[in-house]
C-alpha cells in the first residue's frame, strides 16, 4: 500500500492536480512531468538533428521492450501500433473463417471489438454475443455459445461503461478446451496491477498508452503468442510489418517472423517518446504497490455511494479502477462535478469515477460531498432495496 506521503509526491508530478479533482484516467490519463519532457525531448531531437531516425527507431524499439517487460512477454512477440482497432483489425484480417466461422464476445465490449468483428461477416465471420443479465455477464452465458465451431473469443477486463471485471481465467478455460482462441482488450485495466500473459494463457493482448499507462493518445500495443505467429499472414500491413522494411522493394513481400508483422506505417515516433516516461513512473511506484491503492479508493467511494443509496453499476466486491454510479441525469452530475473543480466522465445513465495512484481519499470525500448536495440526480434506491446489482 502506498503511504499518504508517496501519494502526495507521485501527485505533485501532475499538474492538473494544483488547480482541480482529476478522477477521469478511464478516458485519459493525467499528463505528468515525466511524459511531458518526453514529448520535449522527441521536439528537441527533431529541432536540432532534422531527422535523427536511427536514434527515433531505436527509442521506438525500447518502447515495445518496455512494454514486453510489463505484461511478461518477450520482446518478438509484441507489435507497435497506433490503437488497439489496427492491433485486433491485423489480428481480424489473418484469420481464416472456414473451418471455424464463429466469433464469441460479450455484450460489454467496446465499440471497436464489436466493430472490427462484425466487419469480417463479409468474409464469413458468424458473431455471436453472449447476453448480459443487468452489469454483469455471467461465465456460463459464454460457455452455451462457446463450441468447436468458435474460432475466437475477444474478452474485455473492465467494461468501460460499468466497471464490471470479466472472469478471464474461467472463460480462457472454457474457450482453450474447444480450441477456441482468446483475445484480451485490457485498455480499461493496464497500468492499474501486474500483468502477466503467460499465466493468464492468452493467445492476443491489446492496450494503449492514454489511460492508465500514463502517456498520449495515438500508441497502443499487441501481443501474438510466439507458437501463433508463424501462422497468421495479416493482410493489413504496411512497411514496417516486413522482415525488412529498410531493403525499399516494393515487388518483394516478407512478413516480419516476429509479431512486427502486425505494423504497418511509420512508427508514431512522438508517442513513443510520451509513453516511455508513462512506463517507467509505473514501474518506479510499482504495480503491486498501485494495485492495493486503487482498491482502497474504490472500496472506499462504493462504500460511501450504499451509504448514500446510491445504486452502483459496478459490483460492490470491485478492485477498481473504475466506479459507475447510476444517475437520473448523468450529465448533470458531471456538470455539477465541473462546477467544484472535478474531473469525470460520463455513459449512458452511469456518472464515471476512476482512480489511479495519485488520487487520494480526499478526492474521494470531495465526490461524495458533490452527490450529497445533488442526490435529486442520481438513481437513489428506496429504502430496503439493494444499492448495487
Amino acid at each position: 500500500m502506498l503511504t499518504e506521503t508517496q501519494v502526495r509526491e507521485i501527485r505533485s508530478r501532475f499538474k492538473i492536480f494544483q488547480r482541480k479533482i482529476y478522477l477521469n484516467t478511464c478516458s485519459q490519463g493525467a499528463l505528468s512531468d515525466a511524459v511531458e519532457s518526453g514529448m520535449n525531448e522527441f521536439l528537441s531531437s527533431w529541432h536540432e538533428q532534422g531527422s535523427p531516425w536511427e536514434t527515433w527507431v531505436e527509442r521506438y524499439e525500447a518502447a515495445r521492450t518496455a512494454f514486453a517487460k510489463l505484461i511478461h512477454a518477450s520482446p518478438d512477440e509484441v507489435a507497435i501500433v497506433t490503437s488497439v482497432s489496427a492491433g485486433i483489425n491485423g489480428i481480424a484480417s489473418a484469420l481464416k473463417f472456414n473451418a471455424r466461422d464463429k466469433v464469441v464476445m460479450g455484450e460489454f465490449e467496446f465499440p471497436t471489438m464489436g466493430h472490427v468483428w462484425l466487419s469480417q461477416q463479409i468474409r464469413g465471420a458468424d458473431v455471436q454475443f453472449a447476453k448480459a443479465e443487468g452489469n454483469t455477464i455471467p461465465v456460463a452465458n459464454y460457455e452455451k455459445l462457446i463450441d468447436r465451431n468458435t474460432l475466437i473469443v475477444p474478452l474485455t477486463h473492465v467494461c468501460f461503461k460499468n466497471g464490471f471485471r470479466t472472469q478471464v481465467g474461467m472463460i480462457e478455460k472454457i474457450a482453450h478446451s474447444a480450441g477456441t482462441l482468446v483475445m484480451l482488450d485490457d485498455y480499461q485495466d493496464c497500468g492499474t496491477r501486474p500483468v502477466d500473459v503467460k499465466e493468464m494463457n492468452l493467445d492476443f493482448y491489446v492496450a494503449g498508452t492514454l489511460k492508465y499507462l500514463l502517456g498520449p493518445p495515438g500508441l497502443a500495443f499487441l501481443y501474438v503468442r510466439r507458437e501463433l505467429i508463424p501462422s497468421l499472414s495479416p493482410s493489413v500491413t504496411g512497411w514496417f510489418g516486413q522482415a525488412n522494411p529498410f531493403a525499399y522493394n516494393p515487388q518483394h513481400f516478407e512478413l516480419s517472423p516476429t509479431a512486427r508483422r502486425f505494423e504497418s506505417g511509420s512508427p508514431s515516433v512522438p508517442n513513443v517518446y510520451g509513453a516511455m516516461p508513462g512506463f517507467h513512473l509505473l514501474q518506479e511506484i510499482g504495480m503491486e504497490h498501485i494495485a492495493s491503492h486503487i482498491k482502497n479508493l474504490t472500496q472506499s467511494l462504493l462504500s460511501a455511494a450504499r451509504d448514500l443509496g446510491i445504486p452502483a453499476k459496478t459490483p460492490v466486491g470491485s478492485w477498481g479502477p473504475l466506479v459507475v454510479l447510476q444517475c437520473q441525469d448523468s450529465i448533470q452530475i458531471v456538470q455539477k462535478l465541473a462546477q467544484s473543480g472535478i474531473v469525470a466522465s460520463n455513459r449512458f445513465d452511469g456518472l464515471r469515477i476512476s482512480f489511479h495512484a495519485y488520487n487520494t481519499l480526499d478526492d474521494v470525500n470531495a465526490v461524495v460531498e458533490v452527490l450529497k448536495k445533488n442526490i435529486h440526480l442520481l438513481a437513489v434506491a428506496p429504502i430496503g432495496v439493494a444499492s448495487h446489482d
